[in-house]
């Protein structure tokens, strides 16, 4: 990046800056291009196939990446979408349901990203394999959601995972669990990109394989790469033949992204010519989702604006909750032969997001990006609706997961619930500190999840424990300073109290 623009300032300085940039952009381009065939020859075979047909989405990508001239929007272009982009739910649910939702239904495939690594929750392996409730993983809630509709309905609603090559391997294993599950499932694989060095611009990787520190030069490249990766694997033609019509698609990681009858139905009963081929599921935002995409109306469509498009100037404007009021809770419905189509005419036109790493080593490399929401301007007739928070539950953090596993939530075939006993709809804030960062370190902290009904608030820090059958009320902090312990006793009733300094419950 550095000898780019280095070499840029140098052009500007001899004049002729338009001719300049454009033949080191193409120096750039002729090196990569390269550098990608050295790598392909390093394999052979069906692992060539496939990288091949990745290299060319990439160099894609990094030809738009040299083309970039500034920030992808203007912020004074910038509207509000018109009244009727974006539909309550309400609105839609009122239509009712039709007798035969099965028709309906047989039209959809549910999709789950599921590329990502539970690192962050200190686990090994992909995400979807991490229980969270009742011994039950992501993965496992998915297939009962979809085997209760099957069962119900008297349907074939399948189950398409988009693996990354992180994760493909851990998952296919576990699929055989599901064999004798009424939900047929398929997997394919999401792109494999080199990361590029920041300052030339090159791949670092030297060969194709997986091992090593060569491990480190490649990534998924964002859940924008959902279309190609779809289309490339011959999976997208093969559902089309069956006669689906739309897919829903989530992180895996969202348990309140069940399928939506009401916006199903909304969908597949539009006359022909009028039919939306993109929704984007919104819901209000609030303090705690600030940095969270949301729809703007830009030339005339309806497009994606996230918080790195945004000029420096006008972030607080963006994370202001009473100008941009909603955010995408990235539960998508998209037409499968509108997919086809766009693919086919090379129009799918997604924002690169620059994505700076620092490798093991110290290395400072870029990745380029994209998302799956951003698509959304090259559909006709995208619509958003405004969905109930409740279909947005993603668990990203223990907190979260202390939210999912206590009895604010029943669960019913697959699906969480907010339970009826508690009196307001929202859930609590809950911030736990970095002892209970990683699962296994949280799950030996309770003893057994307490009772978190008539929660409002609850901030944990340092070294604290919770007995069995603890009550959580109101607003609850709890600290334990450095080289403190706090063990909550078993039955304790903590009702807007501030706990701190030394608390031992030792045996005798």
């Amino acid at each position: 990046m550095a000898l780019y623009v280095e070499g840029l300032s140098k052009g500007v300085a001899n004049g002729g800056m338009a001719q300049f940039q454009e033949t080191m952009r193409q120096q750039l381009e002729s090196s990569m291009h390269d550098e990608l065939e050295k790598l392909l020859d390093t394999t052979t075979g069906a692992e060539r196939e496939v990288s091949k047909k990745d290299f060319e989405g990439f160099k894609n990508l990094f030809h738009r990446f040299l083309q970039v001239k500034g920030p992808s929007v203007e912020w004074i272009k910038i509207q509000r979408p018109p009244e009727d982009s974006i539909q309550p739910y309400d609105k839609i649910a009122a239509r009712g349901l039709p007798d035969n939702v099965a028709n309906s239904l047989n039209k959809l495939v549910v999709v789950k990203l599921n590329g990502g690594l539970g690192t962050s929750m200190g686990c090994k392996g992909p995400k979807s394999l991490i229980s969270v409730r009742n011994e039950n993983t992501f993965l496992d809630l998915t297939v009962q959601q979809i085997e209760h509709l099957n069962k119900t309905y008297n349907t074939d609603v399948p189950l398409v995972l988009m693996n990354s090559f992180n994760t493909d391997e851990d998952t296919k294993k576990i699929l055989q669990k599901y064999t004798h599950h009424r939900v047929k499932i398929h997997t394919f694989n999401q792109s494999r990109y080199p990361r590029i060095n920041k300052e030339s611009l090159l791949p670092v990787s030297t060969n194709l394989r997986m091992t090593g520190q060569n491990a480190e030069g490649w990534y998924p490249p964002g859940h924008g790469d959902i279309y190609a990766s779809f289309y490339n694997s011959g999976l997208l033609d093969q559902l089309i033949e069956q006669g689906k019509e739309y897919i829903f698609v989530s992180n895996i990681d969202n348990l309140g992204a069940t399928v939506d009858l009401h916006i199903l139905h909304h969908l597949v009963s539009q006359p022909n010519g009028k039919r939306c081929e993109f929704v984007m599921e919104v819901t209000d935002k609030t303090r705690a989702d600030v940095k969270g995409g949301t729809l703007i109306q830009y030339e005339g469509k309806l497009r994606l604006l996230e918080i790195a498009q945004v000029p420096k100037a006008h972030v607080d404007e963006f994370k202001s909750v009473s100008k941009f009021k909603i955010f995408n809770t990235n539960n998508l419905w998209i037409s499968l032969p509108a997919i086809k189509r766009l693919q086919e005419q090379n129009a799918m036109d997604m924002e690169i997001i620059v994505n700076p790493k620092t490798l093991d080593g110290g290395q400072n490399v870029i990745q380029l990006e994209t998302a799956v929401g951003a698509a959304i301007k090259c559909f006709d007739n995208a619509l958003g609706i405004n969905v109930p928070r409740s279909r947005f539950l993603p668990v990203k953090t223990t907190s979260d997961l202390l939210l999912v596993m206590s009895n604010l939530y029943s669960l019913d075939a697959g699906s969480l619930n907010m339970s009826p006993k508690r009196e307001f709809p929202t859930t609590p804030h809950v911030k736990l500190g970095s002892s209970f960062t990683k699962v296994q370190e949280y799950l030996i902290r309770f003893e057994s999840i307490p009772d978190m009904l008539e929660l409002d608030h609850l901030t944990v820090s340092g070294d604290v424990t919770f007995g069995k059958n603890v009550s959580l009320k109101g607003t609850v902090i709890i600290i334990a300073n450095h080289g403190d312990r706090i063990d909550i006793p078993a039955g304790s009733m903590l009702e807007n109290k501030i706990v701190s300094g030394n608390l031992r419950i030792l045996d005798h």
